[in-house]
């Protein structure tokens, strides 16, 4: 995937969905090198990394992650999920950043050329249209080579451009047995969205806690 130079791009990041594309294609997202991918390519106005989080938990396995990203170029953008009773009397979890996501996104469209969405979720296909409307470009990174696929039929037509997630491994991916992230809170600012409170610096989130955040 190659961004003109001359463009002004910026990421929209759903963070659950892209940890469970990677994950069912078998690799971790090294996102140091994600960025550092996208700054090359041209002008990046900005990243947004969106999920949800568990706020009533002692240790929450994603905070780390969610720290290291404000410290090192990203927006994070988070809300506390929220829990219910189904029908059959279960405990779930909710938590869906979509709308705060579309809105970052509208508010954004004016001042880019190029938007990168990475999520597989059928409903933003409109949120695609409408910014095309605007005259920007979307290319949206999901996979169509995992069983079933990622993406939604739907946003895959809609986008401009479609980039199997599994084409960017070699640029994107990371060993999973390399936990670790060093820590460099010092040499970026934080971009830290005032919708969560956070502690800690690390690097890879639980499956359970993204995916129970995930549910609808």
């Amino acid at each position: 995937m190659t961004v003109s130079s001359a463009n002004r791009t910026a990421l929209f990041i759903d963070g659950a969905n892209l940890y469970a594309t990677a994950k069912a294609l078998g690799f971790d997202i090294d996102y140091k090198r994600l960025l550092k991918e996208f700054q090359c390519q041209g002008t990046l106005v900005r990243a947004f990394y969106y999920t949800a989080v568990i706020e009533d938990q002692e240790f929450s396995s994603i905070r780390p992650l969610l720290d290291w990203l404000d410290y090192n170029g990203f927006t994070v953008v988070t809300k506390p999920t929220k829990e219910f009773v189904d029908a059959t009397g279960n405990r779930k979890v909710k938590g869906n950043m979509d709308i705060e996501l579309t809105v970052d996104a509208m508010e954004l469209a004016a001042h880019v050329d190029h938007i990168v969405l990475f999520s597989g979720d059928g409903d933003f296909r409109s949120l695609v249209e409408a910014v095309q409307r605007r005259g920007v470009h979307v290319t949206v990174v999901s996979t169509i080579s995992s069983q079933p696929p990622m993406i939604a039929d739907e946003l895959r037509r809609q986008a401009d451009v479609f980039t199997d997630l599994l084409e960017l491994q070699s640029k994107l991916g990371r060993d999973p047995s390399q936990r670790p992230v060093p820590r460099e809170a010092n040499q970026h600012t934080t971009h830290h969205v005032q919708r969560r409170t956070s502690s800690g610096g690390g690097y890879a989130p639980r499956e359970t806690e993204l995916e129970r955040a995930k549910s609808r």
